[in-house]
């Protein structure tokens, strides 16, 4: 897992860096700008570009990230580039590290050119073939001053491949919504850490590729104070260690999916193909007697239980028994994919998901069932792990999907918390936040995955990873990375556009074998 910080997390790790470590602030700075540099010069070759006479304008901030600025200048020239530093202060006005490594830039024969009008900017930028964007670092807040948004446009006006320095100017760094232009980065080298604004909301499309630097802080001391990390595939290939040759069908957990009504078969049937797909030994799918026939025919590896009915054909009241009696013979419990919203249904996912005392992944008309209702997750009997979409988690804290949106960690943090259950917030960058208030970033999936049907994979997934005895504080992150590369494979194989809920199933194969060769 990799550490992603805020701006206050990142400015501690740096204050810690010189109090604690005796790492020098300008010994910060010249890491970050040369390890910049490298990432550059590495990159070129990408856009077909030599460094030898390559014109590259460096556009600097009167801040710490035109110091940054500073030092690639000085390393590109001396990699045979031709560095032409632009900066929206004079050179009287800097201070600190920056002032210093001023100095140091003009020790090389570099002298900046102070730009108060962004038109005169231009021949500059249309000159070189790489712009660096050293305008703004993680400290900014609100809109950016008229003249860098100014310069900001004619950046991005330029068409030139453009480099940001830790994160793209106008970008905020702790992820929320923009105030102004931002800069559209080809490659934003980021310092020690990825910052939050560069993996969520439009910083995972302005930053373009993103490549830690690091800048001489043990990782341990920039993982000291984070609480959000991205997933990665070395955190989740472990759970599927290559399987023995004396296993049986038991060995890897029964499920008891609480799915499906007449209209919704569908939905319990790719749960319980999912969750088959995905390892685990046997399915029980129990569903409403009129649904039965029809899921038992779409899912033709899974044992169905019919029970008792309301008049909407949807699970009964009745039905708590029989289901309490199949839930004590099974690892673990996925409930809500198309159950229906019928009163007497709602008030029995209340009772199973507040009594069973076995792991349950909660999903679709089950949360909307909770909402109102969350007292019942309280004192339960095993882990809970609720999976909502943006819609079902404003249902669930009484706001707006807007308001889920603007700050969709924060709210999975405090809803997980609070609760008590593992959150799994969907979505673009699918977020899973625990009752210690950690919350996992995952990377895989794409927009071909926003269709019908596709939760229903996740929560089969999730099902099976808990029935096969993966507890819950991985078993969450195992099952939205392992979908989200689902996700990806079917990507590849029919494209976007055309990609199904049942291309997830299909795909699960290759992604458990792309996860074996991580391991």
């Amino acid at each position: 897992m990799r550490p992603v910080l805020t701006a206050e997390e990142m400015r501690r790790v740096d204050a810690r860096a010189v109090a604690d470590l005796g790492i020098p602030g300008p010994t910060l700075m010249e890491n970050a700008g040369r390890g910049a540099a490298e990432t550059l010069l590495a990159a070129l070759p990408e856009r077909g570009l030599r460094v030898r006479g390559l014109r590259v304008a460096i556009v600097c901030g009167g801040g710490g990230n035109a110091g940054d600025g500073f030092v690639v200048a000085r390393r590109l020239k001396h990699a045979g580039a031709r560095p032409d530093v632009l900066l929206t202060a004079p050179p009287d006005a800097l201070r600190g590290d920056a002032a210093l490594k001023y100095q140091e830039l003009r020790r090389v024969g570099i002298v900046a050119r102070v730009v108060e009008d962004a038109a005169k900017a231009t021949p500059a930028l249309e000159r070189a073939g790489v712009i660096v964007d050293a305008l703004l670092g993680t400290g900014a807040h609100g809109a950016p001053a008229p003249l860098v948004a100014a310069l900001i446009e004619a950046i991005n006006a330029s068409g030139r491949p453009v480099v940001a320095l830790d994160v793209p100017s106008g970008l905020p760094a702790d992820g929320g919504v923009p105030e102004g232009p931002v800069v559209s980065a080809w490659l934003t080298p980021t310092f020690a850490a990825p910052k939050l604004g560069l993996v969520l909301g439009p910083g995972a499309e302005r930053a373009g590729r993103v490549s830690v630097v690091p800048i001489g802080v043990p990782e341990a001391e920039v993982a000291r104070d984070a609480r959000t990390f991205v997933l990665e595939a070395s955190d989740v290939a472990p759970l599927f260690p290559r399987r023995p040759r004396d296993v049986h069908k038991g060995t890897y957990g029964h499920l008891l999916v609480v799915a499906g009504s007449v209209g919704k078969t569908g939905a319990a049937a790719l749960c319980a193909r999912a969750a088959l797909r995905a390892g685990v030994g046997l399915v029980t799918v129990g569903t409403p007697t009129s649904a039965q026939p029809t899921v038992a025919a779409l899912s033709l590896e899974a044992m169905t239980e019919p029970l008792p009915e309301t008049a909407a054909r949807t699970l009964a009241v009745t039905a708590r028994e029989p289901l309490a009696a199949l839930a004590e013979a099974r690892d673990a419990v996925a409930i809500g994919p198309g159950l229906g919203l019928d009163h007497e249904t709602r008030g029995l996912v209340r009772d199973l998901v507040g009594t069973l005392a076995r792991p349950m992944a909660v999903d679709a008309d089950a949360l909307t069932a909770l909402a109102d209702h969350l007292h019942v997750l309280r004192g339960v009997h095993a882990a809970r792990v609720l999976t909502p979409h943006p819609g079902e988690m404003a249902r669930l804290v009484g706001a707006t999907v807007d308001d889920v949106q603007r700050d969709r960690i924060g709210v999975a943090r405090a809803f997980a918390t609070t609760h008590g259950v593992y959150l799994v917030l969907k979505g673009a960058r699918t977020l899973i936040a625990g009752p210690d208030g950690r919350v996992l970033i995952n990377p895989t999936g794409n927009a071909g995955m926003a269709s019908g049907g596709t939760g229903d994979v996740l929560t089969g997934i999730l099902g099976a990873l808990l029935a096969r005895g993966i507890d819950a504080a991985r078993a969450a992150p195992g099952a939205v990375y392992l979908h989200g590369l689902a996700g990806d494979v079917a990507a590849e194989r029919v494209g976007e556009e055309a990609l199904i809920a049942s291309d997830l199933i299909e795909a699960l194969a290759e992604a458990f074998r792309r996860l074996a060769d991580a391991r």
